[in-house]
């Protein structure tokens, strides 16, 4: 598989990381790495422009069942197009998914960076058991449910997400129903929605709010081996 056109940004990064120049086609939100030579935009991961992505010639188009729409995919397999679409529900998952995109499908011996991963989740010990609900949207207000991988990864790190039996994946809660919740504290990662220091923490006055990477709660691929460090600290310092 020579021309590869990556629908999701995790998958990118994977991607150019392992195997760089097999990227001819990247969606608009794919920010890592910075340099992804001349690998052309295609839209975004919920919009892609299906004829230009077909114009691309790709050998392989790799999805993802959450982030990409099924009649896109279906579009780009009628027109001959061979479309691998991945499924990630928890962190073993993400790692077969991972081996299977980049070894399974593209022929690359596995990566250092996929080995360093699975150590480093590995080593984890998680320092306590805190509660929290993760915000991934506001207006209106939406968390973690069931079956995430970013769930996953905090469970990992010793948060129990208290909508991780919700029976909606990613269900919308009112603020007043948030803030009523007795957590231990808030997460909000910077992605899909951008919360910062100004725009979340003051909607849950007296909680202590955690600011996480979203590229390392919720990407799959280099940023897992970092990952563990990486959150830890912030949660450390939310505490």
């Amino acid at each position: 598989m020579r021309r590869v056109v990556s629908l999701v940004p995790s998958l990118t990064e994977a991607v150019a990381v392992s195997a760089p120049g097999r990227l001819v086609g990247v969606t608009d939100w794919c920010t890592h790495p910075e340099d992804l030579g001349d690998a052309v935009r295609i839209g975004g991961t919920k919009n892609p422009d299906v004829r230009r992505i077909t114009e691309l010639r790709p050998d392989l188009v790799i999805a993802n069942e959450e982030e990409n729409r099924a009649p896109d995919l279906a579009a780009l397999r009628a027109a001959g197009v061979e479309v691998l679409v991945t499924e990630v529900r928890d962190l073993p998952q993400a790692l077969r998914e991972l081996e299977r995109v980049l070894v399974g499908a593209l022929g690359l011996t596995r990566p250092g960076w996929l080995t360093d991963a699975e150590r480093a989740w590995a080593r984890v010990e998680p320092a306590g058991a805190l509660t929290a609900f993760v915000p991934i949207w506001r207006r209106p207000w939406m968390v973690l449910g069931r079956d995430t991988f970013a769930g996953d990864l905090l469970a990992r790190l010793g948060v129990r997400n208290v909508y991780a039996g919700h029976a909606e994946r990613y269900p919308r809660v009112p603020v007043e129903e948030l803030a009523a919740a007795g957590c231990d504290l808030v997460v909000l990662p910077d992605e899909p929605y951008r919360f910062t220091p100004e725009d979340g923490p003051e909607a849950f006055p007296g909680l202590p709010a955690a600011l996480l990477s979203g590229r390392h709660l919720t990407w799959y691929g280099p940023s897992l081996a970092e990952a563990p460090e990486v959150l830890a600290k912030s949660l450390r310092a939310a505490g």
